[in-house]
C-alpha cells in the first residue's frame, strides 16, 4: 500500500505594524516574535541606546539591518563591531548584545534549538502546535574553520548587480537573501513562480508593498486541495511559504520594494552554485 501523504497547509502571514508587540523594554523596543518550524523571528523598533542581549546562546544567530539608516553596535565579551545601513552580522554562541545607536528597526534570526521561549511567545505559534512533515528536520551545518566570531557584512560593500538577483550570505544556522530592491510594480509578465520540496521560504518585507502569490498542488485526494492564495501584504512583515507549494511574489508598491528571503538551514542548492554566496569562504557547506 502506497503511504499517505501529509495533508496540505497554507502559507500564513503576519503583518507587525496591525499587532501588540509581543514584548516592549522599559527604553520603549518594540518587539514582535514570529516563527517557523525551524527558526523565530524577533522583529524589533529599537530606541536608540536599548540593548538586545543575549546569554548562553546556543548556535550561531543573524542580525539583520533592513534599512540604510540603521545603526548598531554588537559586542560579545571579547570582540565588538559598530555597522551601519543595511548588512547581516554573524553572532557566535554564547553571552553577545546588540545595541541600537539609532532610533531604527533592528531583526533577529534564531533556531528553534536556541530561541527558547521566543518560540512559544510567537504570534502564529499555534501554526505550529504539531510540526509539518513535509519540513526537514533542522541540521545545523558545519561551524567556520576559522572558529565562531562576530561576521558583518556590510551590503555597502557589495554593489547590487543585476546579472545576480540578490546577495546572499549564510552561516551554520541560516542563509539570507537580500533581494535586490525594485522601483514600482514588477512586470506580471515576468513572474518566477517556484517551489521547494523540503523546507520553508520566510520572505521578510522590511519596505514598501507586495503581493505573494501561492498555489498549492492538487493530489490524489481533493480533501488536500487549497484554493489558490494572491495576499497582499505592506511592511514589515512576514510570510512562510510552506513546502511544495509554488510561490512568487510580486512588488506593487509605487516607490522602493525590498523584500529579503530567508532560510533556516541554508539552502543546499544555492550553496552548489560557484560564487552565489558571498561569504561562502567563511563556511563549508556539509560534506
Amino acid at each position: 500500500m502506497q503511504a499517505q501523504q501529509p495533508a496540505s497547509v497554507p502559507a500564513h502571514y503576519i503583518e507587525f505594524p496591525g499587532l501588540e508587540p509581543s514584548t516592549k523594554s522599559d527604553a520603549g523596543t518594540r518587539t514582535w516574535l514570529a516563527r517557523g518550524q525551524n527558526f523565530v523571528i524577533a522583529y524589533s523598533s529599537a530606541v536608540a541606546g536599548d540593548e538586545l542581549a543575549r546569554d548562553g546562546q546556543a548556535d550561531e544567530y543573524v542580525v539583520v539591518l533592513p534599512h540604510e539608516g540603521c545603526a548598531a553596535t554588537v559586542r560579545t565579551d571579547d570582540d565588538e563591531r559598530s555597522v551601519t545601513g543595511q548588512a547581516v552580522i554573524v553572532m557566535p554562541p554564547g553571552r553577545s548584545t546588540v545595541v541600537a545607536d539609532a532610533d531604527c528597526d533592528l531583526v533577529r534570526l534564531f533556531t528553534v534549538a536556541s530561541a527558547g521561549p521566543l518560540a512559544h511567545d510567537s504570534v502564529n505559534q499555534e501554526s505550529y502546535a504539531e510540526p509539518n512533515p513535509r519540513v526537514a528536520p533542522l541540521k545545523p551545518w558545519p561551524d567556520p574553520p576559522e572558529g565562531h566570531r562576530i561576521r558583518a557584512y556590510p551590503l555597502s560593500e557589495v554593489p547590487v548587480d543585476p546579472e545576480r538577483f540578490g546577495r546572499i550570505f549564510r552561516c551554520s544556522t541560516f542563509m539570507v537573501n537580500f533581494l535586490n530592491p525594485r522601483t514600482g510594480v514588477r512586470d506580471p509578465e515576468a513572474l518566477s513562480p517556484h517551489q521547494h520540496d523540503d523546507f520553508e521560504q520566510c520572505s521578510l518585507a522590511v519596505e514598501g508593498d507586495f503581493v505573494h502569490h501561492i498555489r498549492t498542488p492538487w493530489t490524489r485526494r481533493m480533501s488536500d486541495w487549497l484554493p489558490d492564495d494572491h495576499y497582499a501584504c505592506g511592511s514589515p512583515s512576514i510570510a512562510v511559504i510552506p513546502p511544495t507549494a509554488v510561490h512568487t511574489t510580486q512588488s506593487v508598491g509605487p516607490g522602493r520594494n525590498q523584500l529579503i528571503d530567508i532560510f533556516c538551514p541554508p539552502r543546499a542548492d544555492f550553496s552548489a552554485r560557484p560564487g552565489l554566496v558571498l561569504n561562502a569562504d567563511d563556511y563549508p557547506t556539509p560534506s
